[in-house]
């Protein structure tokens, strides 16, 4: 039995429903947060469900405000659920100094560091806790889900996938940090979260896993801006490409002329997006 649900709003929707709520965590030691659209199909069968992990500084509502998903997840039967992207509150020296790691900068990785530890261990709670929230108490399909993300979030979903060959049935990213071990922001969060020895960092590189995999995922979709600022320093795309052609690994990578790192840019290509998953959780 996992913990019950506190229903915090709800919003009718496009036919179904966005609704917000917050739980007691086991994975992460306190209250956690998500948000759901829950499509009008809901309300006669249970429909697959779709995971979408935002990025830095985000929370449970930025995707269902400013994803401009729901109206074609109604159409296509799809549950969306976006949880938080850490913990909050959680009294730890240092959470709320910085931007990029702490409160809103989870990295969807489970620490192994004091503090961070006891708390910051949100790949067990995205993986684990929060679908079998949703499969006891939403009329969730649990054998058909998919995962989606941007950025930070991006990369949280591409290695939840990676580290689980043959969970997702559907994985794509919006502007991943697709190699962290490379850049800036990963390299602060894993030092923090993971300790100092980079060679167990791989263990939460996508391009790094990719490099590793023995059972291939399904094809994956990545959508690049060219005009990104984060594009050189940060987001590497380029490793995940060459990772993938070194191990066979299907990639359909997108650079997007034009285009920056904001929600524009995700909103832009959601459709396209949200049908790449449908293809396969509808099947």
């Amino acid at each position: 039995m996992t913990s019950p649900l506190t229903l915090t709003s709800e919003h009718r929707c496009f036919g179904g429903s966005v609704a917000f709520y917050r739980h007691a965590s086991q994975a992460c030691g306190g209250e956690m947060r998500f948000g759901v659209f829950t499509p009008p199909q809901a309300a006669s069968r249970k429909v697959p469900v779709l995971y979408y992990l935002a990025g830095l500084t985000c929370t449970e509502e930025t995707f269902l405000a400013k994803g401009g998903a729901q109206r074609l997840a109604a159409e296509l039967g799809v549950m969306l659920v976006a949880p938080d992207t850490s913990p909050r509150g959680a009294g730890i020296p240092g959470e709320d100094d910085a931007w990029d790691f702490g409160t809103g900068a989870g990295f969807y990785v489970d620490a192994t560091q004091a503090p961070w530890s006891s708390r910051y261990r949100m790949f067990t709670y995205v993986t684990q806790e929060l679908p079998a929230l949703v499969a006891e108490h939403l009329p969730a399909r649990s054998d058909r889900e998919g995962i989606f993300g941007h950025s930070m979030g991006g990369h949280g979903a591409l290695v939840c996938a990676l580290r689980q060959p043959g969970r997702y049935r559907s994985v794509s990213a919006f502007a991943p940090i697709a190699a962290p071990i490379r850049c800036p922001w990963g390299q602060k969060a894993f030092g923090g979260y993971l300790g100092p020895e980079a060679e167990a960092w791989k263990a939460w590189d996508a391009s790094e896993l990719v490099r590793a995999l023995r059972q291939p995922l399904p094809p994956l979709l990545v959508d690049q801006g060219t005009r990104d600022k984060f594009l050189a320093e940060q987001l590497l795309p380029d490793q995940l490409r060459d990772a993938c052609a070194a191990v066979g690994q299907p990639l359909t990578l997108r650079m997007q002329e034009g285009y920056d790192h904001s929600y524009f840019f995700v909103s832009t290509f959601m459709e396209d997006h949200l049908r790449h998953h449908a293809a396969a959780l509808n099947a």
